[in-house]
């Protein structure tokens, strides 16, 4: 068994991850680390997994959990996982890092987007940017990864085809992305408060996001060449899921049949990636609470574009459910071990 120990696992990620692993044939949870709820029992917090778990949380400041641990899943806001990391990788434990702090091979553009020094920069050499169906082989090899950010995600897979296969103008890529409330997180604010998001619908941080520097590295490693992004996010009334829309010109005239290829050659073999047939776009609710990744494709020829439609949950392809694919891949394991479920439609 391998034993997993979560760090900062009181959010909504966290609550994923606990229910997740609760069902792995391969792991233990060791413990649960909590700024703000040590000493309570986790089915406490979340009562959904009421006779399911008894783990009782621990305190942060805690750090026997390393000792205790084969694999260290870290949920912290950004700034706060360097630190912890860089002991378990210290003490040669595996780590996957929700977080915002092992997603940049560039320090320069972490320290530019998040305002913040990084707390442990070399060790940016040793992570790995963790979205399997790109970096698999990256992944395998090493001991932290760095997992994607939840629009990231869905953007990179939508959009990797296109790039890699040279179809189109790397200068003309809009991505229109939107989310549901849990994106937020737990923590209260304004924004996510029932009355500001019920019946309404908003675009926010508009060219100022910091998943589009994310997604903008990705893809020009992907492309080989320098990709820039119109990226604008939006809040939808609905608590998980993801949809984003991608528009880009083509460098030459291709059909939806010949696209719709494509796509599926490129991911052939990708047991989370589905291909929609052709004609059809895919829809929120048929991944949610799923590690599925569904694509459609179609072409604008009156406009010589491209329109491309991806949809994850952001809470399980998005953000838990990837980080059980990374820690398989990391350890060993069949890489759908513990996601091999289907997502729930109603």
């Amino acid at each position: 068994m391998i034993r997993v120990g979560i760090v900062g696992g009181t959010g909504y990620t966290g609550q994923e991850l606990v229910r997740i692993l609760y069902s792995h044939p391969k792991v233990r949870i060791e413990g649960i680390l909590t700024r703000t709820y040590a000493g309570e029992q986790f089915a406490n917090i979340y009562p959904n997994l009421l006779n399911f778990t008894d783990i009782l949380c621990e305190d942060f400041e805690d750090r026997s959990i390393l000792d205790r641990s084969d694999v260290i899943i870290t949920a912290l806001p950004h700034g706060l996982s360097a630190p912890f990391v860089m002991e378990a990788y210290q003490r040669g434990k595996k780590v996957v890092d929700l977080g915002a702090d092992f997603r940049f091979a560039d320090v320069d553009i972490y320290e530019k987007w998040y305002e913040v020094e990084h707390p442990c920069a070399p060790l940016l050499d040793e992570a790995v940017y963790a979205l399997p169906e790109i970096n698999r082989e990256r992944i395998r090899g090493t001991r932290i990864a760095g997992n994607p950010g939840c629009y990231p995600t869905c953007s990179i897979l939508t959009i990797a085809p296109l790039l890699k296969e040279d179809i189109i103008d790397e200068s003309s890529v809009i991505i229109d992305a939107k989310s549901g409330v849990s994106g937020a997180g737990r923590s209260l604010k304004l924004g996510s408060h029932f009355c500001e998001c019920n019946e309404n619908i908003k675009a926010y941080s508009i060219a100022s996001h910091r998943h589009m520097p994310e997604i903008e590295e990705q893809l020009t490693q992907i492309a080989g060449k320098k990709v820039n992004v119109t990226f604008t996010p939006h809040l939808i009334p609905m608590n998980r899921g993801i949809l984003v829309t991608v528009y880009a010109a083509v460098k030459k005239k291709i059909s939806r049949e010949e696209l719709y290829e494509i796509y599926r050659e490129f991911y052939r073999g990708e047991y989370f990636i589905r291909i929609m047939e052709k004609g059809q776009m895919p829809e929120t609710k048929q991944v949610r609470n799923s590690n599925f990744c569904d694509i459609g494709v179609a072409v604008d020829e009156h406009t010589g574009r491209v329109i491309v439609c991806g949809v994850i949950d952001n809470l399980v392809k998005g953000a838990s459910g990837q980080a059980v694919q990374n820690m398989n891949i990391i350890c060993g394991l069949p890489e759908t071990m513990g996601l091999d479920v289907p997502p729930v439609y109603i």
